[in-house]
């Protein structure tokens, strides 16, 4: 597999924010997100063995393990990466778009999936039959641009019964925080705001962070 970096770091999003972390993050993605922060993953990496991703992964001590991207699952060995992640560490988080299948993955992995709204340009990879495939410990993301952005995540919530827990996360820099939270208690809805914390505390142009 190809990898642009392995680190460790403190969880900046979804509900484990503020735990220390390793993040590996594998190289390549089919989507082009206007917002994206991690376009230099697109291309490059490094080949790594799967037991050397997850060797590298170790040497830092930390229980808690995320695999992200670009989009994992658009390698065809990352359900089998991730199954050995969970025989090693505590516990295993996959970031992923929602655009590939997720009903296969083994059930220790916490899955973070964050759905495209409109604003991004992806909206139609979204596969809203991962929905049902969610589970105890997983989480969906919504990263939301202006207001368009977030009546669909409106609609999206209203619309289907999610059990899991539900983040609203603003585009950093584009869409005020206050708003958002606005939005939100106008309409008493029962998500989470989310703020990228690792962009508060860094410089978020770093990488490694």
């Amino acid at each position: 597999m190809r990898v642009v970096e392995i680190y460790p770091s403190i969880q900046g999003e979804s509900t484990r924010a503020g735990l220390p972390c390793v993040f590996i993050r594998l190289a390549g993605c089919p989507l082009r997100c206007r917002w994206c922060d991690t376009v230099y993953s697109f291309k490059g990496g490094d080949e790594m063995s799967l037991e050397e991703i997850c060797d590298a992964a170790a040497e830092p001590g930390i229980s808690l393990v995320e695999l992200t991207g670009g989009e994992p699952l658009a390698h065809s060995e990352a359900p089998e990466l991730l199954k050995m992640l969970c025989d090693r560490f505590t516990e295993v988080l996959l970031e992923t778009s929602g655009a590939f299948p997720i009903g296969d993955l083994d059930p220790r992995v916490g899955i973070i999936m964050d759905l495209k709204a409109p604003g991004s340009g992806e909206e139609d990879r979204n596969l809203l039959e991962n929905l049902d495939h969610l589970k105890s410990g997983d989480e969906l993301k919504l990263v939301l641009a202006d207001r368009e952005d977030y009546e669909w995540a409106k609609r999206l919530v209203n619309s289907h019964e999610i059990t899991v827990p539900i983040l609203f996360s603003p585009v950093h820099g584009e869409l005020d925080p206050a708003l958002l939270s606005d939005w939100i208690l106008e309409d008493k809805l029962a998500v989470r705001l989310q703020l990228q914390q690792h962009k508060f505390i860094w410089d978020p142009a770093e990488r490694g962070r």
